[in-house]
């Protein structure tokens, strides 16, 4: 049985300042509203309704923390990040969400990866690439789920598989021409609805908040 089912709601924060206290380690959520994120959380945490995906715009503005336990032992945190991309959003609203991901993204010293949920049939778009740039001179990995693969036949996913994975390349630093495997950034084809991908997926977020160490670990080892 995984760690991640253990989840259990723990808290939801409006502003940096409010964020837990603690040493846990977490892997942040992220993606485009109706990109399958709340979908990709509750399968993964093989529960119907952790995490809430909300169809009225400016609704979820909040980070929601979810704990991991070991009995009554909180061990590490998922974090659900507010859904962007919505049209119909006010201005302070989508200003408000973006300093709120910049910030979180950029300086939370427990924050050791980011899953970002890109929707197979439309690739990686300008708001998800300001979601790379924001994180990826944290040196932290991000890891992207292709979701809704199980709309896409064999073909299709394969390219869109391959396009991703060729985008990804362009944001590693460690590879100045733009080529070969991104060990920072990866990808792969995920669909909550039929269970493709989990179990990859599932080892990536339990390698990162239990195997492997984080840039702070090093420093202080």
């Amino acid at each position: 049985m995984s760690k991640l089912f253990q989840a259990r709601f723990a808290t939801t924060v409006n502003d940096t300042h409010c964020l837990p206290a603690t040493p846990l380690r977490e892997v942040a959520f992220a993606g485009r509203s109706n990109a399958g994120k709340s979908s990709a959380i509750n399968v993964l945490c093989n529960q119907k309704r952790l995490a809430f995906a909300s169809k009225t715009p400016g609704r979820t503005q909040h980070i929601n923390y979810f704990g991991l336990f070991a009995k009554d032992d909180l061990l590490a945190y998922l974090v659900d990040l507010p859904g962007y991309g919505y049209a119909a959003v006010n201005r302070e609203t989508k200003y408000h969400w973006n300093a709120l991901l910049s910030d979180y993204l950029q300086e939370r010293e427990q924050l050791v990866g980011m899953v970002l949920i890109v929707d197979s049939r439309r690739g990686i778009t300008d708001l998800d690439e300001q979601m790379i740039q924001w994180f990826v001179p944290t040196g932290k990995p991000i890891h992207v789920l292709l979701s809704k693969c199980d709309k896409l036949n064999k073909s299709e996913c394969k390219h869109a598989i391959e396009a991703v994975r060729k985008q990804l390349q362009q944001y590693d630093p460690a590879l100045p021409e733009g080529t070969g495997d991104s060990k920072q950034l990866t990808a792969q084809l995920f669909s909550s609805t039929k269970r493709i991908g989990l179990e990859e997926a599932d080892n990536v977020v339990i390698k990162w908040l239990f195997e492997a160490e984080t840039q702070k670990d090093e420093i202080t080892s």
